[in-house]
């Protein structure tokens, strides 16, 4: 994923160094004109994760310099050296000052959201890290977009060629090790075809290779750490323990090093069980057996959560109309994971609070500012820029 991940970057780069805040004439009478401008808001702090180290830092970093901020990136203790090198890079193109990288442990993180000076924190994690930001922020009335954990479902419905999408579903759930906030954490499948379609998806899962991300051959690399590789073995603990059914993996090579996680599929786990309830973060699916639309609406709702989601069917009326019923900043229709520079990026509920990219995004870097001119000054000034 290294390489998709800078195109994507540089691509993204180029792209949002075009855009731009216009002013805006949201009154205008006999009296007065009133000018809606866009102010920056000055220092700008970024706490970055370990997942997409590079994309993501310049999602943060990219809008709040041309809103006309400078920025403190702060990356993960897991992958601080692709933005340490962003930043070496970006002083050879930027003025002194403008962009700072500071890499440190978790204290560093506290010393920001606390700090005076620091007019925003720009947060991607996990919620529970966010919930800790949000209140170290409130300490100076910093303003905060959070962009936090998920537990997205995809419900494919009765009408759906679910044969033919199961490469988009399997990618949508394990791509990048399924470490993403709005992977596919939880598969919803109509009873009709439950069976069929699990034994399909785990023949996919047969042809897909875990092991050196560096083999052209090898689709799914190693989880990112440790910590996370411990988390997942709870999950499967959990799974064991409980008795629920692996339709396919479970079973970590412990001879094998590194922290290789194998594709693993749980068939039909309990609503309230931990690998539906919680965010795996990993190469784990539940595939969740649903009997009508109604129900798997309401289980996918059933959730703390509300990043992504996704609806797949044949009847794009029908799915659209089951997509603006699910809880979600995000929730794609018969596609998956695709996203824009201008398509605002964001959570509900305790996915987070803001969104990054497009106009709305970039707004979230400025402070509205109304400039109230009388009409006959107003029109003064505009017959001088003329002239």
């Amino acid at each position: 994923m290294a390489a998709p991940e800078v195109d994507q970057a540089i691509s993204y780069i180029r792209q949002i160094a075009v855009r731009r805040i216009p002013v805006e004439i949201v009154e205008e009478n006999d009296v007065h004109v009133v000018e809606l401008h866009h102010v920056p808001l000055g220092v700008v702090g970024g706490i970055t994760p370990w997942n997409f180290p590079v994309l993501l830092a310049l999602w943060k970093v990219a809008p709040a310099l041309i809103t006309g901020n400078t920025f403190v990136l702060k990356p993960t203790p897991y992958t601080p050296l692709t933005a340490l090198r962003f930043g070496q890079i970006a002083q050879s193109v930027l003025p002194a000052g403008v962009l700072s990288v500071l890499s440190g442990g978790d204290q560093l993180g506290p010393q920001m959201t606390n700090h005076p000076d620091v007019a925003k924190i720009s947060f991607t994690d996990s919620t529970e890290t966010g919930k800790h930001v949000l209140r170290s922020a409130a300490g100076t009335v910093k303003r905060v977009t959070l962009e936090l954990g998920g537990n997205d479902a995809a419900i494919v419905l009765p009408d759906a060629d679910y044969k033919a999408i199961i490469p988009q579903l399997f990618w949508g759930a394990f791509g990048n090790q399924g470490q993403w906030c709005v992977g596919i954490k939880r598969l919803y499948i109509h009873r009709s075809f439950h069976a069929d379609f699990v034994a399909a998806f785990v023949d996919y899962a047969k042809t897909v290779k875990v092991g050196d991300g560096l083999d052209p051959e090898v689709g799914l690399g190693p989880v990112q750490n440790k910590m996370q590789f411990d988390k997942l073995k709870t999950f499967l603990d959990d799974i064991k323990a409980n008795g629920q059914k692996i339709a396919f993996g479970g079973d970590i090579d412990e001879t094998q090093s590194g922290y290789f996680f194998p594709i693993t599929v749980v068939d039909n786990p309990p609503e309230n069980s931990k690998i539906v309830q919680e965010e795996q973060f990993g190469p784990i699916i539940p595939i969740i057996v649903y009997d009508d639309i109604d129900d798997a609406v309401n289980r996918a709702n059933a959730s703390i959560y509300g990043l992504g989601g996704s609806v797949w069917g044949r009847d794009t009326e029908a799915a659209v109309a089951v997509a603006n019923r699910v809880e979600a900043g995000m929730v794609w229709v018969n596609e998956i994971h695709t996203q824009g520079v201008d398509i605002p990026f964001g959570g509900h509920k305790q996915s987070g609070i803001g969104t990054e990219q497009g106009h709305e995004g970039r707004l979230l870097f400025t402070n509205p500012k109304s400039v109230l001119v009388p009409k006959t000054s107003f029109s003064k000034a505009i017959s001088q820029s003329q002239n």
